[in-house]
């Protein structure tokens, strides 16, 4: 069994925490840290830590399915495609009744699948999201521009939903970063947080013109440009979903190399002068 804090050490015997994070949540507690002198806690509350590596996981798998719903669905609309476009030849009554239906049906049953998979994976890593914005309060209170419940609450916000959790993510990112044996914190590259949230928006935006425009067409020709719209933002969704698997992964890496590292010499404040 791994500990409940960090989730990357056994627990000890006694406790659902490991020796180092036990030994943290002590000094939090006001007593030594053991085989330290001299050192002192990041924050007197490490032992509020709760590990995100089994969120993380699960929040993977599941980008990984929503990944998969969006081949079937472009598989599914390439089929559609090629079946109208050949019957445009000799207009759009020429197509076969009973094999469009069926390619309807089917194009419908992944569209279905996409938004299962995406509705679950949006539950999971919120869970997730407010998990390491927690952790993130504990490793460091003033990275933060927004309160905690802003980890799930700015995904519902109407407009502010293209740059509010940025500015959690953002937070979070900073609060993260492992400190180095003086107790300062490294500036850490942001490439990787702000391509994700990039694709997320750009993914956005453009699912929900194209889904607009195949809803509302009616000739053969506005159908097929519908169909390749959509395929594209499918595609572009794909994309999306690898470069959120690979957030969730080093910031959840992030925070546990963090919390490995434990109680941190506190940094010394220049004296000012009366």
């Amino acid at each position: 069994m791994l500990c409940s804090l960090c989730g990357t050490r056994p627990v000890g015997s006694a406790d659902v925490r490991c020796a180092v994070c036990a030994g943290a949540a002590d000094a939090g507690r006001g007593r030594a840290w053991a085989g330290s002198p001299g050192w002192a806690p990041a924050s007197p509350r490490l032992d509020q830590l709760r590990s995100p590596v089994g969120l993380a996981k699960a929040v993977c798998v599941l980008l990984g399915a929503v990944a998969v719903a969006d081949v079937l669905s472009i598989a599914a609309g390439v089929h559609s495609r090629m079946l109208l476009a050949d019957g445009l030849d000799g207009g759009f009554l020429s197509v076969d009744e009973g094999a469009w239906t069926r390619a309807d049906q089917l194009y419908r049953l992944a569209g279905l699948l996409q938004a299962y998979t995406l509705l679950a994976t949006a539950v999971v890593f919120l869970v997730w999201m407010r998990r390491v914005r927690r952790n993130a309060e504990v490793f460091d209170p003033s990275a933060h521009s927004m309160r905690p419940g802003w980890a799930v609450g700015a995904w519902f916000v109407p407009i502010g939903v293209l740059w509010l959790p940025y500015r959690v993510a953002s937070g979070v990112w900073a609060a993260s970063v492992p400190v180095e044996g003086d107790g300062r914190r490294p500036a850490a590259p942001r490439g990787l947080l702000n391509a994700w949230w990039a694709a997320l928006i750009v993914d956005k935006l453009l699912s929900q013109g194209a889904g607009r425009f195949y809803a509302d067409a009616e000739t053969g020709d506005e159908i097929v440009r519908g169909l390749d719209m959509v395929a594209v933002c499918d595609a572009l969704d794909i994309g999306a979903a690898v470069l959120a698997i690979l957030f969730v992964r080093r910031l959840t890496a992030m925070q546990s190399r963090r919390a490995h590292l434990g109680p941190v010499p506190a940094v010394p404040r220049p004296v000012q002068a009366h």
